[in-house]
């Protein structure tokens, strides 16, 4: 039976290998490829130079690799034509952090806050953001007053009245913040950021520009008081570390020391980079190593020194888990990961419970127990927010129930699959969807259906050049196209048993009709 193919245009072409690379590049960067899968973004940027989603990817394969200013370009450049893209402003925050630039990512990552709240990523980082501007105060190596990267959108929330790097400009004369009960006290805690506080404080006195709205919706007044409530409470939290006197004040020339929290707080980020960068290398022993040292440490913090505490915890499961699964040691890696699903439940992060599923979910599958990993997976499809991750995820049960001979489920599996994978325009899941759908109508003895999947297969495969995927859809096609032609052939060999049948009877009945 002749099949009629699919016309592609070039579009479609363009956007089927865009899609095809950066699924590539995602594989890569979860198996911590990051040059590879660098290398698959480019190449998809390349092609799409507005897919967004791409450079974002390729930013985050920058940060790994230590690349920090061309991860900040990728983040700005993922928000050119929609500066409201959540994962481009959170990964712009990110570049912006591992710059040192920890201001002006604190502004971004609560920003980011605002346009999607329950991604708990936010949270964690106003938190490291917070610390490390604590830990930085009065240090003149820290305070850089020129603009890093693309900050025009701190210049359009200020109207665009006077540039940010201006602060460095102004004096002690053009300074007035309104006044405060322990003036010279906040002067001392906020070191260099006191003339970004007060800058921001002339700014609220401007009557025209406090009534003023942003392009966004956001009102001047409310955001410039939202800038200095939130340097009132760095202010305020560092006082409360190692409260300072007006008399302690003007006798000190040097700045504070940071507090014991502020250093263990410096000391768990600078960890959590070593971690993922020893993941990374393949050094899993030195990972592992390193993530217990931290372990003990965050352990031994309270509630108070560190908010996220419970948080910070399911990370540090998580990282154990991976690390054990990378050595073999499955039955460590399913404790670990456990413990991060448990935690992650108590602190009701969705990001983490679902993370801990899909980890937990894949060493089933890795060791054969097709109905734990399902049981698993089916509870974290709700907190999936992600196209690609969904059709992954689908994809991935649908297999666990063809290796169980349920091809029934595996077929609703695959056809769900296919669906989110159309949406997102990725050709390679679609491929990957469609071959599952077509094993499992095999099974099912729905051949012509079967080679109707496997050529839909076979296009995508010829498009999208995979020699690999060619062969082996060939085989299964040729396989499915036998077993329709036995179907066929069967079916006329009863057919023609019948008329057979049905002719000896009436021969058998015409003599009596005779006589």
């Amino acid at each position: 039976m002749a099949s009629k193919k699919k016309h592609y245009t070039e579009e479609d072409i363009l956007k089927s290998k865009t899609s095809a690379l950066r699924a590539d590049g995602e594989w890569k960067y979860r198996k911590r490829n990051y040059k590879q899968a660098l290398n698959s973004f480019t190449a998809a940027i390349e092609l799409s130079p507005k897919e967004k989603r791409c450079f974002v990817s390729r930013s985050k394969c920058y940060i790994q690799l230590g690349q920090f200013r061309n991860a900040l370009l990728d983040a700005e450049a993922s928000l050119a034509e929609d500066p409201l893209f959540p994962e481009g402003v959170y990964q712009k925050a990110e570049a912006l952090y591992y710059m040192g630039e920890f201001e002006f990512a604190l502004v971004f990552y609560r920003r980011g806050l605002k346009l999607r709240p329950q991604m708990v990523g936010w949270r964690l980082g106003i938190h490291k953001a917070e610390e490390a501007i604590i830990g930085s105060v009065g240090s003149s190596s820290f305070i850089k007053p020129e603009v890093m990267g693309d900050l025009s959108y701190l210049e359009e929330e200020i109207g665009r009245k006077q540039p940010i790097a201006v602060v460095q400009n102004l004096t002690k004369k053009d300074r007035s913040p309104v006044a405060m009960k322990y003036e010279r006290t906040t002067r001392h805690l906020l070191g260099g950021f006191y003339e970004h506080k007060g800058f921001l404080e002339k700014l609220l006195k401007d009557e025209d520009l406090i009534k003023g709205v942003t392009k966004n919706g956001e009102r001047m007044g409310d955001l410039l008081k939202n800038c200095i409530t939130s340097l009132n409470h760095c202010a305020d939290f560092w006082s409360q570390e190692k409260p300072i006197s007006p008399k302690e004040t003007s006798r000190q020339s040097k700045p504070p020391k940071p507090s014991l929290n502020t250093r263990k707080a410096q000391y768990l980020i600078k960890s959590f980079d070593e971690i993922s960068r020893s993941l990374a290398a393949g050094n899993t022993k030195a990972s592992l190593c390193k993530t217990e040292d931290v372990i003990k440490t965050v352990q031994g913090l309270t509630d108070q020194d560190c908010p996220i505490k419970d948080e910070i915890m399911c990370f540090l499961h998580s990282c154990m888990g991976h690390a054990y699964f990378d050595l073999g040691e499955l039955d460590k890696a399913m404790e670990y990961h456990e413990n991060d699903l448990n935690l992650s439940r108590q602190c009701d992060v969705p990001d983490a419970i679902s993370r801990a599923l899909a980890n937990i979910g894949c060493i089933y599958a890795e060791t054969k127990q097709f109905e734990k990993a399902i049981e698993f997976w089916e509870e974290r499809i709700p907190y999936i927010h992600e196209g690609l991750e969904n059709t992954w995820m689908l994809h991935e049960i649908g297999c666990c129930y063809l290796e169980l001979n349920d091809p029934e489920k595996a077929r609703d599996y695959g056809l769900r699959s296919i669906a989110v994978a159309e949406e997102m325009f990725d050709d390679m899941w679609q491929l990957r969807a469609i071959v599952l759908v077509g094993q499992s109508e095999l099974k099912l003895g729905n051949f012509e259906s079967s080679v109707s999947f496997f050529e839909k297969a076979l296009n995508l495969a010829e498009l999208e050049n995979d020699g690999m995927a060619l062969n082996a859809i060939q085989k299964a096609l040729d396989e499915a196209k036998e077993q329709l032609q036995n179907q066929q052939q069967s079916s006329e060999n009863e057919e023609h048993e019948e008329e057979e049948e049905e002719k000896e009877e009436y021969a058998n009945e015409k003599p009596e009709t005779l006589e």
